[in-house]
C-alpha cells in the first residue's frame, strides 16, 4: 500500500535534502521525479524548505542547510514514540546528539543524532506531520539503507535504539543486510524496513564516511540516468540490476547524492 497516514515507532519515515541552494535542487527533483514544490516558510524566515508533492501528498522536502559547514545531503528520518526518549538512548548506546530535541512548529518534534561510526541520521516525533504521505511508487521514497564500515557496531546500536534485528543476503558474492523491527521475521526480506551496505573491500574510497542513502522509486532507471545530465545533475554510478529492481546513483546539481530505484513489475 503506497498511501500511509501512520508510522510504527523504528520506521523510517521521512527524508529531507539540506543544501545552500534548496531552490536549485527543488528545481532538479521537481523536473526528475515529477514533484510539485511549495515554500512553506514565510518570507521573513532566514531559511527556505521546500515541500515536494506527489497526487496533493507530501513525499520528500529540500531545505537551507540547518548544521554550519555541513555538506549537502539526504537526511533519513525514523518515527518514534518519544524524540526525547529516543535522543537519550542513543547517547547511552554511544552515539551522538549533534541537535535538539525541539519542537518543529506544530509538526512534530524531533533530533539529529550520529550514530557511534559517524552516520548522521534523525528521529521524528509526529505531530500534525506523520511524515511521508506517499511511499513505494515512482518519484516517491522507497527505501533507506545505511552505508557503513562498523557492521557489529550498528547491529548493537541501531538494536538498542530501536530495537532493529538484522537478516543477512548474499549478493554477488558481497553480505547486505536488511533491518527489521522487533518480532519481525528476519528471514524474510519483505518484512524489512531498510537496509544495511557494509563497506567491505577497496572498492569504496577511503574517505567516504558512514552514511544513510535515500532511494526515490522511478519508473525506468535508464530514463532517470539519461535526464540527470539534462536537469543539471551527474550519473555517478550506470544503471545496474539487483534483486531489488534496476538502481541507478546520480548527483544532484548542489552535491547531494541519491540512489534512483526501478521496482520490479509485479509478475
Amino acid at each position: 500500500m503506497s498511501e500511509r497516514d501512520h508510522y510504527e515507532h523504528g520506521v523510517p519515515c521521512w527524508v529531507d535534502h539540506a543544501s545552500e541552494n534548496p531552490r536549485a535542487a527543488a528545481e532538479f527533483y521537481s523536473g526528475l521525479l515529477a514533484w510539485e514544490t511549495e515554500d512553506v516558510m514565510p518570507p521573513e524566515a532566514p531559511g527556505r524548505y521546500f515541500m515536494a508533492r506527489l497526487r496533493g501528498r507530501d513525499v520528500a522536502a529540500l531545505s537551507s542547510q540547518p548544521l554550519e559547514g555541513a555538506p549537502p545531503a539526504w537526511n533519513t528520518y525514523v518515527a518514534v514514540d518519544d524524540a526525547d526518549a529516543a535522543a537519550a538512548t542513543a547517547s547511552e548506546a554511544g552515539g551522538n546528539v549533534l541537535a535538539g530535541p525541539f519542537d518543529v512548529f506544530d509538526s512534530g518534534r524531533m533530533a539529529v543524532l550520529q550514530d557511534p561510526s559517524g552516520a548522521v541520521f534523525s528521529v521524528w516525533q509526529a505531530a500534525r506531520h506523520i511524515g511521508a504521505g506517499l511511499v513505494n511508487e515512482p518519484g516517491a521514497l522507497a527505501w533507506n539503507e545505511l552505508t557503513t564500515r562498523d557492521v557489529e557496531g550498528s547491529q548493537g546500536f541501531y538494536g538498542a535504539l530501536f530495537g532493529w534485528r538484522t537478516g543477512q543476503l548474499e549478493l554477488d558474492g558481497g553480505r547486505y543486510f536488511t533491518w527489521h523491527l522487533p518480532g519481525g521475521d528476519t528471514g524474510d526480506p519483505q518484512t524489512s524496513i531498510g537496509g544495511m551496505m557494509p563497506m567491505d573491500g577497496d572498492i569504496w574510497p577511503s574517505d567516504l564516511p558512514p552514511h544513510w542513502m535515500t532511494y526515490f522509486a522511478v519508473e525506468d532507471a535508464d530514463e532517470a540516468a539519461e535526464r540527470t545530465p539534462e536537469l543539471g545533475g551527474l550519473v555517478s554510478i550506470a544503471p545496474f540490476d539487483t534483486p531489488a529492481g534496476r538502481i541507478v546513483v546520480v548527483n544532484d546539481p548542489v552535491g547531494a547524492v541519491v540512489s534512483l530505484l526501478e521496482l520490479p513489475q509485479p509478475a
